[in-house]
């Protein structure tokens, strides 16, 4: 079966990039967005440090929210790791998605120093 890949970046990134290579290549999404929302908090011009992940792939058939959350974590550990300091999840299958985006996030005071 052919499956189209819906892919939206406002993040270009060296670290939006290898975020956005790591999950389709562990999830095959049908639809990807990844999106650097560090500017929205206390942090350096440019840095990449908050992100908000919509992702929507059949490898979460029959997971729990907290079972996606922790899947894409492990296929993004070693950057929870070094370079993000926040990251906003949703993760859903094909047929809880409606082509709706995700709500804005809230304000954040911290996370610069990491």
């Amino acid at each position: 079966m052919l499956r189209l890949l819906r892919m939206s970046s406002t993040s270009t990134g060296p670290v939006s990039t290898t975020i956005r290579q790591k999950l389709t290549e562990f999830f095959n999404p049908t639809h990807l967005e990844v999106e650097c929302e560090s500017h929205l908090h206390n942090v350096p011009k440019g840095a990449e440090k908050h992100f908000r992940v919509q992702i929507i792939s059949d490898k979460f058939e029959g997971l729990s929210t907290l079972q996606r959350q922790r899947l894409v974590n492990k296929a993004l550990a070693e950057e929870l790791k070094t370079s993000v300091h926040a990251l906003r999840i949703e993760a859903r299958i094909p047929s809880e998605y409606e082509g709706q985006k995700q709500v804005d996030p809230p304000r954040c005071l911290g996370g610069g120093n990491r």
